[in-house]
C-alpha cells in the first residue's frame, strides 16, 4: 500500500523563498535555488515517518524534475525515505491538481493508495471527488503565491 506525500507545504516549508514569485517579475531560478536551504515542517515530517513505517511512500511533487537530487537529497536529511520521487516534466505546465491526479490515477492501477497528504485545497477537492482517501496539510497558511504557481504557472 501507498501512501502519497506532497512535499512543498507538507514536508519542507517554501515560505522562505516565496517573495521570489509574488510579483512580477518572478524569478523561478531564484526561487528553485533555495530550495535545498527549505526548513522542515515537522508536523509533515513526523507524519510522514509515521506512514513510512506501514506503507511504501510515494512522493508526488510539483518540483520540476531539474531538482530531483536537491529534493532526494533534501529528503534523505530529513530521514524520510527517498525511493519513489515523481516530479513534473520540465515541459508540463497543467495546473497542479490535473498534474497530480492524472499521476495518482497511474500510481492507483499498480497499487492500493492509502492516503494523499497535500496542502493545496484544490489539488485536494479533485482528488476527494475522484474518490481517493485525502489529508489536507494545514499547518501552514497557504499562500496566494503557491496558488498562482500551482494553478496558473504550472511551476511548483
Amino acid at each position: 500500500m501507498l501512501a502519497v506525500f506532497d512535499v512543498d507545504g507538507v514536508v519542507a516549508d517554501v515560505r522562505h523563498r516565496l517573495h521570489h514569485v509574488v510579483n512580477a517579475p518572478k524569478s523561478w531560478t531564484r526561487f528553485f535555488a533555495g530550495a535545498a536551504d527549505d526548513p522542515p515542517l515537522e508536523t509533515g515530517v513526523e507524519l510522514a515517518r509515521r506512514w513510512s513505517a506501514e506503507h511504501d511512500i510515494v512522493w508526488l511533487t510539483g518540483r520540476p524534475e531539474s531538482l530531483r537530487r536537491v529534493t532526494e537529497r533534501w529528503l534523505r536529511d530529513q530521514g524520510l525515505p527517498a525511493r519513489r520521487v515523481l516530479m513534473r516534466p520540465a515541459n508540463d505546465r497543467r495546473p497542479a491538481r490535473l498534474y497530480k491526479a492524472d499521476r495518482l490515477a497511474e500510481l492507483a492501477k499498480r497499487s492500493t493508495i492509502a492516503v494523499v497528504v497535500d496542502d493545496d485545497p484544490d489539488v485536494v477537492a479533485l482528488l476527494e471527488a475522484k474518490g481517493f482517501p485525502v489529508y489536507l496539510a494545514d499547518w501552514v497558511p497557504y499562500a496566494d503565491a503557491m496558488r498562482q504557481a500551482q494553478e496558473s504557472d504550472g511551476r511548483t
